[in-house]
């Protein structure tokens, strides 16, 4: 296959894939292959989902695009839907993760302003992933996707995560921060996991020292975690918190929410989007919302993941290649003592589709609505991979 159009963006694997089918995505030779992570974190009901598939087609016929200078009642139903899922008090609709976290940025920043504050500052984390635009990349704490990219924007001082010593002494030393950003479990990262108390702790500090708390939870929300957002999973509840993904369920839509003060800073013609909040949008992403609380996905996704952490730590922790196994609900992360990356490619071959970040930790990000059987099949398939290139790789010759 030919790909000499296209920049040299990603390291693809030599496969093209024609349809899918809810865990499964199909060649154009017709192999079947099984997604162990739903395009990361996107296709939540799994792909062509019949429910997502019929409100597109049937708003495609009605209206694919209006101006948001008008309302349309499609992005009106979505915002009080979205709003009252996450506890917030309003939504500003984008077209991306990174989208909605620029949005965020941008809300952090008028709120220092508007207190006086000429220089705001927010406090981000060490192995963080925000975005590939300008201001999400400066605020993303892996300076390998930013080499290249410098001059980064300033406005952003780094704190190692889960360490709210390091984000106190920060905030005391550093009159300009107004706010602290952080993916309550880092995917890209590696998937490592706030514990609750560092995030009650941080809710406090911000309350005393009048810093908005943000949430990423792009990769995190529509149910991945066991609740539909994760600051419900750990009971704390950020004044911004963003999502897309697994939003519209492979339908590019974002979101960045607000309450209380955060929510009322953005006013007419400080910020906006062409084709946010589109009503094609909006109806893929009120289907998949309707799904997935219909259905009882975010208890169905908390089961099946207690599920695959107990078969992965009962037959791998024991073993010398897997250095830990942990997870919330259906975002697992399987780390090996090595990197692992040339595993991708064996697993491929194998018909399973795996990710790797961090250079050792595999990421599974299964859909929400596995059967038990397909769940069984992950839990073997990937127990069986790890086992085949834990063999091959110790049988290699060393330097």
């Amino acid at each position: 296959m030919s790909d000499h159009s296209l920049m040299n963006t990603y390291g693809r694997l030599p496969v093209a894939f024609d349809n899918g089918n809810g865990p499964w995505l199909f060649d154009t030779d017709g192999n079947k292959y099984f997604d162990t992570f739903s395009g990361i974190a996107v296709c939540g009901l799994g792909h062509a989902h019949p429910s997502v598939t019929n409100a597109i087609k049937d708003q495609a016929e009605r209206l694919v695009h209006c101006s948001n200078l008008y309302h349309t009642p499609l992005q009106l139903k979505l915002a009080s839907t979205i709003c009252q899922l996450a506890g917030m008090d309003k939504v500003f609709f984008s077209n991306s993760g990174a989208e909605a976290n620029e949005a965020a940025i941008k809300i952090a920043r008028r709120f220092g302003h508007d207190n006086n504050i000429k220089t705001p500052t927010i406090i981000v984390m060490d192995n963080s992933f925000h975005g590939r635009t300008m201001a999400t990349l400066s605020a993303t704490g892996n300076r390998k996707v930013q080499a290249g990219f410098e001059p980064l924007l300033s406005g952003f001082v780094r704190a190692p995560f889960n360490d709210l010593a390091a984000i106190e002494t920060i905030a005391k030393s550093n009159p300009n921060v107004v706010a602290v950003m952080l993916e309550p479990i880092q995917g890209e990262g590696g998937l490592n996991i706030a514990s609750k108390e560092y995030l009650e702790a941080l809710r406090t500090l911000c309350d005393q020292q009048n810093l908005l708390l943000i949430f990423d939870e792009v990769q995190t929300g529509n149910g991945r975690t066991g609740q539909y957002f994760a600051s419900g999973t750990f009971d704390v509840k950020p004044d911004v918190l963003t999502t897309a993904k697994g939003l519209g369920n492979g339908f590019p839509i974002g979101a960045c929410l607000a309450q209380g003060k955060a929510a009322e800073i953005l006013s007419p013609g400080s910020h906006g989007s062409t084709f946010g909040g589109n009503p094609l949008g909006c109806a893929a992403a009120l289907a998949t919302i309707n799904e997935i609380v219909s259905q009882n996905l975010c208890e169905r996704a908390e089961i099946m993941g207690e599920r695959m952490l107990k078969r992965f730590r009962d037959e791998l922790l024991h073993t010398e290649y897997v250095k830990d196994v942990r997870g919330v609900g259906l975002m697992i992360g399987i780390e090996m003592s090595d990197p692992c990356v040339a595993l991708v490619a064996l697993a491929k071959a194998k018909g399973l589709l795996l990710n790797v970040t961090s250079d050792k930790v595999i990421r599974l990000l299964p859909p929400l609505n596995l059967s038990d059987e397909e769940c069984d099949f992950l839990i073997d398939a990937v127990i069986q991979i790890i086992r085949l290139y834990a063999a091959d790789d110790r049988s290699r010759p060393r330097a």
